[in-house]
């Protein structure tokens, strides 16, 4: 059966990876203790390299914009951990005969260091980034890609774990994957249609679907 996961928020915790970079970006360059906040900020939902012209003239900085862009992808890659049980979770799947994936919007250079830093990249059958494929969640041809990239296809259903109600849950629950909703401390708040599993965090998802049969 194929699971396919999200990235961020869901197996690792980019939110507290940002603010850790953040913080020693600020320190190293002695900006004022504020422009940690700006960072977060313009940097939360997403990053791109184009992020970094705006910042570049907000904090002042003088790097080359291709340089800035680097020290935050290997910062941040260092910077991320993956939630509890998440890696000997996701050995088990595999080690039940799940087919596992990475489906996960970004840029493919900090998507893969991040999943080389964090040691996850081995376990999995596919990764599938937007960036690389031209197509984002939650659109069906990104899901599509995320399948063949595992060897797999959507009509065969399977699931789809992540923690953004409209990209993970409304793109994977309109192309025929069942959805399993990771809370990570929020209330569900959006979207017409529940998922069809809430869970806390990633281990409690993990367990959902060694017990699933469909």
């Amino acid at each position: 059966m194929l699971a396919l996961f999200d990235l961020d928020n869901t197996l690792i915790d980019r939110s507290a990876g940002l603010e850790d970079w953040a913080r020693g970006f600020v320190r190293s360059r002695s900006l004022p203790q504020e422009a940690e906040a700006v960072i977060c900020d313009r940097l939360r939902e997403r990053a791109r390299p184009e992020d970094f012209v705006d910042l570049r003239v907000t904090l002042g900085l003088t790097a080359d914009l291709g340089d800035l862009w680097h020290e935050y992808v290997d910062g941040v890659a260092r910077s991320v951990r993956c939630f509890p049980g998440g890696r000997e979770g996701l050995e088990a799947l595999r080690g039940a005969g799940w087919t596992i994936g990475i489906a996960t919007n970004g840029a493919g250079d900090i998507q893969r260091a991040k999943l080389t830093e964090t040691g996850l990249a081995p376990l999995f059958d596919g990764i599938c980034v937007s960036g690389e494929v031209g197509v984002r969640k939650p659109e069906r041809s990104f899901f599509e890609a995320a399948a063949a990239e595992c060897g797999a296809s959507l009509s065969a259903g399977g699931w789809m774990v992540g923690d953004n109600p409209e990209t993970d849950m409304g793109g994977a629950r309109a192309v025929g994957l069942r959805t399993l909703w990771v809370a990570n401390g929020r209330e569900w708040a959006d979207g017409p249609r529940e998922p069809d599993v809430m869970v806390p965090g990633l281990a409690e998802a993990i367990e959902v679907l060694r017990g699933a049969t469909v």
